[in-house]
């Protein structure tokens, strides 16, 4: 049927009812919003009870949304369109309404006299002291945010008697979020400011990778153990102030446009300028990490120092734990050195590597050794 129709563009959803009649329910055909089918039904009787709910389906259970949206009604009249604006705890002056309205005064007057202008009569008589809701509410509108279910889940009532015969109902969605079955935070379905910021950083990413793999307008050539690689100055003196520096100062490396990392393999030195353009993937630092781990020390990149830390904390045990020791040392990594001491003394792990602690011990360095020992007298309790 016509008059069950709801027509839909962008995020607004319109639905013209011919004649509610005084005593009707109507329900409204289905209609797509976001990834749900929705509908409308109306009840009429002491006041208009209006209804939104998605389909029952298996996409509204699993997914159940989340609305934000604004509700206004209005009789389908040509030039007297009033809309009522859902009420709500707490209104605000909405940009959208006072447009719409002052749109119609417009019309109003290039279609009729100002003195039979009901738009215009309605606003400038200040006798009008009885205005009914529909009217006090005209620039007033309320944001409605519902976790939407069935149709028991939004219900709004409407004066009846400012309606007669013809309405239109329009349901202006503002935000649709999923509602997670296991809880946590809903997301929205639609790109907000942190999509779009996402969206425009992969790009950003993709072009990056485009410059280190096709060497882009490269203007530094970088020699390793086993290779050579091709790189942008740019790029190296943002990400590390010690490139900065070879580049800014009248060094062989400024004149040259080269540099030598001869401790670096070219496949880890590819990992390194990975992380410095962004691409880097997760195989990749595992694989490399400690050879990274030395490069961000000697060039002073401190989130890939940290990044290292981090992962090596995460996967110590008997056969590397004196490894990490020293390298903890050696970079001066509080973290990861503070989580081998409390593996090794506080877990008692120091009895399963008993074997290799004197050859450990041939190689450390002193002060090492010394902080070791103060460990194990911390730990220690004579019985």
């Amino acid at each position: 049927m016509a008059d069950s129709k709801v027509d839909t563009i962008s995020r607004l959803a319109q639905w013209r009812i011919e004649n509610s009649g005084p005593y009707s329910y109507k329900k409204s055909d289905p209609f797509k919003v976001g990834i749900w089918n929705w509908y409308l039904s109306i009840e009429k009787n002491r006041c208009l009870c209006i209804r939104l709910f998605p389909e029952p389906s298996r996409a509204s259970k699993e997914q159940s949304p989340i609305a934000k949206f604004v509700i206004r009604v209005s009789n389908a009249g040509a030039y007297n369109r009033r809309p009522y604006i859902s009420p709500g705890m707490l209104p605000s002056l909405s940009l959208s309404i006072l447009i719409f309205s002052l749109s119609y005064v417009i019309f109003s007057v290039l279609s009729e006299s100002e003195d039979n202008c009901p738009v215009i009569n309605e606003f400038a008589d200040p006798s009008l002291s009885n205005i009914d809701s529909c009217d006090t509410e005209l620039f007033h509108t309320a944001v409605h945010e519902r976790l939407l279910r069935t149709s028991e889940d939004f219900i709004c009532p409407v004066d009846s008697s400012a309606f007669h015969g013809r309405l239109i109902i329009d349901v202006e969605f503002l935000d649709l979020k999923i509602c997670p079955l296991n809880g946590g935070e809903a997301s929205s379905i639609w790109p907000g400011d942190g999509t779009m910021r996402s969206l425009s950083t992969q790009g950003i990413l993709r072009c990056l990778s485009r410059m280190l793999d096709e060497a882009i307008h490269a203007d530094v050539t970088i020699h390793t153990a086993d290779g050579t690689l091709s790189a942008h100055k740019a790029i190296l003196s943002a990400s590390s102030p010690v490139f900065q520096s070879m580049f800014h100062h009248d060094l062989k490396e400024k004149e040259s446009s080269t540099i030598y990392i001869e401790d670096m393999t070219l496949e880890s030195c590819m990992t390194l300028l990975s992380y410095l353009y962004g691409t880097i993937t997760q195989e990749d630092f595992w694989k490399h990490r400690g050879s990274l781990l030395g490069a961000a020390n000697k060039y002073d990149i401190a989130a890939l120092k940290d990044a290292c830390e981090e992962s090596l904390l995460e996967d110590i045990n008997t056969m590397n734990v004196l490894e990490r020791m020293q390298e903890a040392w050696l970079y001066q990594l509080n973290k990861l050195k503070k989580g081998c001491l409390t593996y090794l003394f506080d877990f008692g792990k120091i009895y399963d590597v008993r074997d290799e602690i004197g050859d450990f011990f041939r190689h450390a360095d002193k002060e090492l050794m010394v902080e070791m020992f103060q460990e194990v007298l911390t730990v220690w309790k004579p019985v």
